[in-house]
């Protein structure tokens, strides 16, 4: 078991991992947690982009956040809200798998008050870390991201959209319904009750949310998600048609689990999961982020 003695994030002395695992957390590799030694991740190499990291200046402390981006040229301007399991290698190679088609990717670290989950193998540890970010500091968060990017002159943010997997699918949701700037949103299995942070009364849930969104979402769920059931989905779907949102729509991909799309772990799902890249593009096309 790995424990999080830090405030300020777990340092290699805090660690008791295999030889494998240590050198994931010091190399910034994969969420150690939900690593599974069969995977083959996909890697994407930087080759015609520049990936920095960057911080923005939020309402209580600079934050950390991940860009990646064509070498030159304005772009229009995708936010990808991470797993549970916090900015590790996978994040940023789905970033660079946007940024070489022609996005400017920025991801941003929602977890670095309390901690780094992804070099931990404590799931309640992970979930402790998780539920310290309430909506007020989520929202608070993107809206400096959106802030920093407007400044920049490679982000055409008239053009902006949002995605997010897991908890990040949540975000997603919740984010379309509060900040207008996103002209689309696509919610990668992203819990649409409940929420992580015990203590926050402050936000609604996805499900009730479904009149409050300002622009377009796409859901892509699992059918065989023992944590997302089948019937929020349908509440959801419900709810989207009870408030007239006819261009948020939910696909529920058959016979897959949650993270169908996280290649390094054991519920990938390859042709899920390029079925639902797929979908979001033409998604983000369809509603200006293009």
């Amino acid at each position: 078991m790995v424990t999080l003695t830090r405030p300020d994030g777990t340092r290699p002395e805090d660690l008791n991992l295999s030889r494998r695992g240590l050198t994931l957390a010091l190399t910034g590799g994969y969420a150690l947690a939900a690593w599974s030694a069969q995977a083959d991740p996909v890697k994407t190499d930087g080759a015609g982009l520049i990936q920095s990291m960057v911080d923005l200046p939020a309402a209580d402390r600079k934050i950390p956040a991940f860009i990646a981006r064509p070498l030159r040229g304005r772009h229009p301007v995708v936010v990808l809200v991470s797993e549970i399991f916090g900015l590790h290698e996978y994040i940023r190679d789905t970033c660079r798998r946007l940024a070489k088609l022609g996005f400017v990717v920025i991801a941003p670290d929602f977890f670095v008050r309390a901690g780094d989950p992804s070099v931990l193998t404590d799931f309640p540890a992970i979930l402790k870390i998780v539920g310290q970010s309430s909506d007020k500091q989520v929202t608070g968060d993107l809206k400096s991201a959106i802030a920093y990017l407007k400044a920049q002159p490679f982000a055409d943010t008239t053009r902006m959209g949002i995605t997010g997997y897991c908890w990040g699918g949540n975000i997603v949701w919740e984010s379309c319904a509060r900040l207008p700037d996103f002209k689309a949103g696509v919610a990668w299995y992203g819990r649409l009750s409940g929420d992580y942070a015990a203590n926050d009364t402050e936000g609604k849930r996805a499900l009730e949310l479904a009149s409050d969104l300002k622009n377009p979402v796409l859901g892509l769920y699992a059918e065989k998600d023992s944590g997302i059931p089948l019937a929020d989905v349908e509440k959801m779907k419900v709810a989207l048609k009870a408030a007239g949102k006819t261009t948020s729509d939910i696909i529920v991909y058959p016979g897959v689990q949650h993270g169908f799309h996280a290649d390094y772990r054991p519920s990938y799902d390859k042709a899920a999961a390029e079925d639902g890249w797929k979908k979001m593009l033409a998604f983000f096309a369809a509603n200006g982020v293009k």
